[in-house]
């Protein structure tokens, strides 16, 4: 892979991140509003596990959850980037998933036990595990996106000026 390549793979990994972080965020505000639940419970529990003392909880926990998220979407990016071309689309939603999942049992069952037990516990298991199923759900969506905007508008094509073709 090109620098080139590998920074258009980081950048739709951020997207995709981001993407990721937000269905999360929208995820656990659903399941607040169905039980009465304070989403910002979770939002407070990220500041808490960094140990930062700060004015704003909530805020630099959603701050802090969104950063991780597109850190997490670029890994995810480089990590099958070799796997996109060789497997069906259907496979790579399959991949991403299954990797998102492996990465909340490594989160959720090891180190969060260790570092702060009391996070684990904010919510059932059963919903931070769909929270990360709905954070593979839209970051596969957007690597379709862009995967399906490569097609119809390859790298070679572009012209610096802009998003014009080559006739």
């Amino acid at each position: 892979m090109t620098r080139g390549d590998i920074a258009r793979v980081a950048m739709v990994g951020a997207l995709a991140g981001v993407a990721g972080g937000l269905a999360e965020v929208g995820w656990i505000s659903l399941y607040a509003a169905m039980t009465g639940f304070d989403a910002a419970t979770v939002a407070r529990g990220v500041t808490d596990t960094l140990r930062l003392a700060t004015q704003a909880p909530v805020a630099a926990g959603i701050t802090i959850h969104m950063g991780i998220a597109a850190t997490l979407g670029i890994a995810v990016a480089l990590a099958l980037k070799p796997l996109r071309a060789r497997i069906s689309h259907a496979g790579f939603c399959a991949a991403v998933t299954v990797l998102l999942a492996a990465v909340w049992a490594v989160n959720f069952l090891v180190v969060l036990p260790v570092v702060n037990p009391s996070f684990v516990a904010i919510v059932p298991f059963a919903v931070s595990f769909v929270s990360k199923l709905m954070f593979g759900v839209a970051a596969a969506a957007c690597f379709t996106i862009a995967d399906d905007f490569g097609r119809v508008m390859p790298a070679e094509a572009r012209v610096r000026s802009g998003r014009r073709q080559r006739r």
